[in-house]
């Protein structure tokens, strides 16, 4: 049987066409990412949102900042007006003119993107997972209802495994962070760039001159006089807010001396070596909380206990 060329002729136009569209949809891919990276690692390091994550959501809900909303209104991704007090643009999404936010500049979108994250309750659970860890990200936005697209994680980690993002999500290497040790004498070290490269540690956090602790691995410090919850969060960069529910506190509380004052969210449960403790008289499942870095509710819930109500001396209180 003869070939039929006259097909194979027809179909290399098209051929041809893909491959250009292809080459310069990698190449604006590729432009975006180095335009934006430097803000994306800034926003890591102070949030804990993986770099990659951050990149890949841009391109994807921005199209490499060519969508309607990124050119019209800096809006990189995708986030609706919901409780936005700030200028909008309506554009068709799963509806006909929905509201969106709008932005002065993209800086401004990237900061907002983290902010939106942390500030939802929703998205609360993916902050137990390392700024290295893209692939529980990319699953873990997609269970909270960030998209509808069941495709959005798969998505996620092409974007990031085709350009390589993982590697941004190291930071850059900078002696002068503090990272934490795993000393229970509460012993804090500051790290050298080879130590950095070596421990890999995904925490970059700020001094204020003082010690960083670990404890269930998450960082914390402990209360000195003249503490408050709003001077600790200018301090490391975190909103007063966001430090108040690390701390398992809806509203601001005095600050004594020797408190132990979280600055990342605490675990679902306590490390391996801590299974159960017994209340001693005067604890209080709060104490037992902090005292172990465990978030309140969760302990609640663990020995199903209601929330807000105090078991008595002697109860055996489960932490895992």
């Amino acid at each position: 049987m003869k070939p039929k060329v006259g097909i194979y002729i027809l179909l290399l136009p098209l051929i041809i066409v893909s491959t250009q569209i292809h080459a310069q949809v990698t190449a604006e891919r590729t432009a975006y990412i180095n335009k934006y990276k430097k803000i994306a690692i800034q926003q890591m390091k102070k949030t804990g949102i993986p770099a990659s994550i951050i990149l890949a959501q841009a391109c994807l809900e921005s199209a490499n900042g060519t969508s309607r909303i990124a050119v019209k209104a800096n809006n990189h991704f995708g986030i609706k007006c919901h409780d936005w007090k700030g200028p909008r643009i309506r554009h068709n999404d799963d509806k006909r003119r929905e509201c969106f936010r709008k932005y002065a500049n993209a800086a401004a979108s990237f900061k907002d993107h983290s902010e939106f994250l942390m500030s939802k309750e929703r998205y609360a659970f993916l902050f137990d997972y390392g700024p290295d860890d893209y692939k529980s990200w990319a699953y873990g936005l997609k269970k909270a209802g960030y998209a509808t697209n069941p495709e959005y994680p798969k998505l996620l980690i092409k974007i990031i495994e085709d350009n390589k993002l993982y590697l941004y999500d190291q930071g850059e290497k900078n002696p002068e962070h503090v990272f934490l040790t795993k000393s229970p004498e509460r012993k804090a070290v500051k790290s050298t760039a080879e130590q950095i490269l070596k421990e890999k540690h995904p925490l970059y956090k700020y001094t204020a001159e003082r010690n960083i602790y670990e404890n269930n691995k998450t960082a914390y410090i402990i209360g000195k006089p003249g503490d408050t919850y709003k001077k600790i969060a200018r301090s490391y960069r975190l909103f007063k807010k966001e430090l108040l529910s690390f701390n398992d506190l809806k509203k601001d509380a005095d600050i004594r001396p020797g408190d132990i004052i979280y600055l990342e969210r605490k675990k679902r449960k306590a490390g391996k070596d801590f299974r159960s403790h017994i209340l001693k008289e005067g604890e209080t499942m709060y104490g037992i909380s902090q005292k172990y870095g465990i978030k309140l509710k969760r302990l609640y819930k663990i020995n199903g206990i209601p929330e807000n109500k105090e078991p008595g001396t002697n109860t055996v209180l489960y932490l895992r």
